[in-house]
């Protein structure tokens, strides 16, 4: 596979140019656990791990471009450093702290896949526009398991309410139904992100996009709803020549995101023609990034604090 099979194009060559001369090659990242990598290279598939001095927040993610060092006589290579993202679908850590998360990197296409049968929820899917249009990538949402509708149209007309400007796809991963509507989205060297709450048929797609049982899949509940399967992030090259990332279903999603995007989201808030639900949504999410906004603010002048601190106690031991 060469890198352009990968992705690889002038953007992320212009920035592997400091590297060229060190004895590194371009990897990119397929599979992250905890700090070791799966690398997808022009030799093969590598293991990777991260220079020791490499901060937490400089890891790479799934779908990172990375310069690396082939280790000699092995199928490893050391990270050395991840290159500029063009896109990174990003969210807040689930936990107190505020710190973004990196759910996938150099992402052209995110499939948002929802699901008959429950899923189909407006609020929740302006809520995966929001940080999709704030990653950068064209989101498509891809409404599953359209064989368990009892009326699929119906089902949709409050989907695409929301979905301005929005392609709204309904299939069936199961059965193959509605399927030839994402090809035009599979371009080669171009790569997708899935990304859903847990049960959404996520991995059934993901098998049925690659044409055989990469993932494991569930068996669907009394409820009808299946059961979450995937429990990492992977990049997986589709013999279309796209390259799709499956991640995780999400709990919730906590937007990293500036206010601004919410204007691709809501797009009529500039002619005032805003339904109730969707203008009462809309200011939700303006006051959840805002309250992000003051927490990002308070954590830099935290660490400022820190850093002066730590700057004077220097300072007083070169005194002496």
């Amino acid at each position: 596979m060469n890198l352009q099979d990968l992705g690889w194009d002038e953007f992320f060559q212009d920035a592997f140019l400091p590297y060229e001369q060190d004895n590194l090659i371009p990897a990119r990242v397929a599979a992250r656990h905890h700090g070791p990598c799966e690398l997808l290279t022009e030799l093969g598939r590598l293991g990777g791990v991260p220079a020791g001095r490499l901060g937490e927040d400089e890891l790479p993610a799934v779908g990172d471009w990375v310069a690396v060092r082939p280790l000699d006589g092995e199928r490893k290579a050391v990270i050395e450093a991840v290159l500029p993202r063009r896109t990174s679908f990003t969210r807040k850590e689930a936990l107190a702290r505020t710190v973004a998360q990196i759910v996938a990197a150099n992402v052209d296409t995110v499939f948002l896949v929802t699901a008959f049968g429950g899923d189909l929820n407006p609020r929740r899917l302006e809520r995966y526009l929001t940080s999709a249009w704030d990653s950068g990538s064209s989101p498509v949402i891809v409404a599953n398991k359209v064989d368990l509708a009892e009326d699929p149209v119906f089902e949709l007309a409050d989907v695409e309410a929301v979905a301005i400007g929005v392609p709204v796809v309904a299939l069936s991963a199961s059965t193959g139904e509605g399927m030839e509507q994402l090809e035009p989205h599979l371009v080669s060297g171009k790569t997708v992100a899935l990304l859903g709450s847990s049960g959404v048929g996520k991995s059934t797609l993901v098998n049925r996009l690659a044409g055989r049982e990469l993932l494991a899949t569930a068996e669907i509940a009394a409820d009808g709803r299946g059961r979450h399967t995937t429990t990492h992030r992977e990049l997986v090259p589709l013999a279309s020549g796209a390259l799709l990332i499956d991640t995780p279903g999400m709990r919730e999603l906590q937007l990293w995101a500036d206010e601004d995007v919410l204007d691709s989201t809501f797009s009529e808030i500039a002619d005032g023609s805003l339904p109730k639900e969707r203008f009462a949504s809309y200011r939700k999410l303006q006051r959840e990034i805002r309250a992000l906004e003051i927490r990002k603010d308070a954590r830099l002048r935290s660490e400022a604090r820190k850093e002066r601190r730590r700057f004077s106690r220097r300072m007083r031991k070169t005194s002496y």
